[in-house]
């Protein structure tokens, strides 16, 4: 137990999922727990990934990352990016999702999603901060109900990650 788990206990912060493409056209995602707005003006939000995370490796190499929003019908989304590595599985091909600016992965059924240009990166230990400035943004029309309430880590919480810890 970490000196953080009883004060980690208390939160339902929510999750992301977080997507890029290098330059060479490859692309990865993953589903984040650990992010945040960070400034109001100029707007910037950070994105901490696994350094033993695909996802992570792609985003090295990406100029621009897309930070979604998904609401509790899109569990099964949630599962998907974190759950399955891009290691063995190319989780594009079974999601509907169109091309972002700088050909980023932006997801159809996402409830709220952002395009940032990365700013800087920071050594956080075993996860890298990706500071991310928007450059572009969208939501669904999703009515505001419980069911389309944003997916937090109480909903994901008994998900195996794709990938090692």
């Amino acid at each position: 137990m970490s000196d953080l788990d009883a004060f980690a206990e208390v939160l339902d912060p929510p999750v992301y999922v977080v997507t890029g493409a290098a330059g060479d056209g490859e692309r990865a995602g993953c589903l984040v727990g650990f992010a945040s707005q960070c400034s109001i003006r100029p707007a910037r939000f950070t994105v901490w990934l696994s350094r033993r995370n695909h996802t992570y490796r792609v985003a090295l190499r990406s100029a621009r990352l897309a930070v979604h929003v998904l609401s509790r019908t899109e569990l099964g989304t949630a599962r998907l990016f974190g759950e399955e590595t891009g290691d063995e599985t190319d989780k594009f091909a079974r999601v509907d999702w169109e091309p972002g600016p700088g050909g980023v992965p932006v997801l159809s059924g996402a409830r709220a999603w952002f395009v940032g240009s990365v700013q800087e990166r920071w050594d956080g230990g075993d996860h890298v901060g990706f500071l991310l400035a928007p450059v572009a943004e969208g939501s669904s029309a999703l009515p505001a109900d419980d069911r389309t309430r944003p997916l937090r880590l109480s909903d994901v919480s008994h998900f195996t990650p794709g990938h090692p810890a």
